[in-house]
């Protein structure tokens, strides 16, 4: 659901994704599992070839191999941990051939929780660099590319983590919120120059990362989206940016931006210690 007011002109029937618009390259950071892996095959679904970024070779490589037998485009691959300055540098030699119509970034993630009295500094540095440092380099990269292309889009992933502070991931959400509104103020500046900036705000999605941190989905009350569900609604709505929130979360994060923020921290801390098997 859309979280921010718009002009008359984009209250219009979401037309998604347009190759000639959005093509004929698309850059996914994050693109090996889970959101990433399927924003990759529904892009390839449509036409667009794609430069995909991930960490660990096995399941970019297994995710590159699906999407061109699937649907015949060309995918480039570079495993490479965005935690290394060199792996931006990178990143833009092997797109510097391609003419890139979309950015993805969808790699921010929390490598680290603890609480910030007892925690190492250089641990949470490193969430911030993976969501915040790394994010603006390649950002302003593409973003400049595209404004003098004067079409295409970014689409900087969120999280419902950025609405509220959080005990243990502190440093994440904070991270999280200044995404947001770092994409506001992104969609403004190149909305006169014909990018779409799109910042999906996602709650709890079932990926092979969130199976991995062993958080209990299966609570009350508890909602649960599909990667591939996610995917799709983010790809239909790039032209209804900045700020798009996912599946059925618009009212949490509603109730996660209301004035006492006491209570709602508390609330927020104790549901995530309930959905911690630990």
């Amino acid at each position: 659901m859309r979280e921010t007011a718009t002009m008359a002109d984009e209250r219009e029937e979401p037309v998604g994704v347009d190759p000639e618009v959005h093509g004929p390259w698309a850059v996914i950071a994050g693109g090996s599992e889970g959101v990433g892996a399927e924003l990759a095959d529904q892009l390839g679904q449509r036409g667009l070839h794609l430069v995909l970024i991930a960490r660990n070779p096995k399941p970019l490589l297994d995710t590159a191999r699906q999407v061109t037998q699937r649907h015949g485009v060309q995918v480039r691959t570079l495993a490479g941990d965005l935690l290394d300055p060199a792996v931006a540098q990178r990143i833009r030699e092997l797109c510097a051939d391609l003419d890139v119509g979309t950015f993805i970034y969808n790699a921010g993630a929390n490598t680290y929780g603890a609480e910030f009295t007892d925690g190492a500094l250089a641990s949470f540095q490193k969430v911030i660099d993976l969501n915040i440092t790394r994010q603006l380099e390649l950002t302003q990269h593409f973003a400049g590319r595209l404004k003098e292309r004067g079409k295409g889009a970014i689409v900087l992933v969120g999280s419902l983590s950025g609405y509220v502070g959080h005990e243990r991931i502190g440093v994440y959400a904070a991270a999280k919120a200044f995404t947001r509104i770092f994409a506001e103020g992104l969609w403004a500046e190149l909305r006169p120059h014909g990018v779409h900036v799109l910042h999906p705000v996602l709650g709890l999605t079932r990926t092979p990362a969130m199976e991995r941190l062993g958080l209990r989905m299966d609570l009350p009350g508890i909602e649960v989206s599909d990667s591939a569900d996610v995917a799709g609604e983010i790809l239909t709505h790039l032209h209804h940016g900045p700020v798009w929130i996912t599946g059925a979360n618009a009212a949490q994060a509603e109730r996660n931006s209301g004035p006492d923020r006491a209570r709602l921290v508390a609330e927020v801390g104790a549901g995530m210690r309930a959905m911690s098997r630990s």
